[in-house]
């Protein structure tokens, strides 16, 4: 985990997926529903690949390339690497 990440809390490792899934799919952040299925959001298997390399370079974290559709929301998603981080 970098520097930034070291005080990081669970609920900034869903805010920050919230930001990078709307970049990627190019919405405001504040009409993603964290609750909503990724596929459903409009993240594909190339959107899914890319947020993957992301989530590895921002946490120091090394993922399956499927991270994004075994952890189907963000929700669940910011729950899997909060427990990987070790934060709450």
């Amino acid at each position: 985990m970098s520097g930034t990440q070291a005080g990081m809390t669970a609920a900034q490792v869903r805010a920050w997926l919230i930001d990078r899934v709307a970049f990627l799919l190019e919405l405001r952040a504040q009409d993603i529903d964290p609750d909503a299925e990724l596929a459903e959001l409009g993240l594909d298997s190339v959107y899914a690949v890319m947020l993957g390399g992301e989530i590895e370079e921002e946490f120091g974290l090394v993922v399956e390339p499927t991270v994004a559709w075994d952890n189907p929301t963000i929700t669940v998603l910011a729950g899997h690497l909060a427990a990987e981080l070790g934060v709450r």
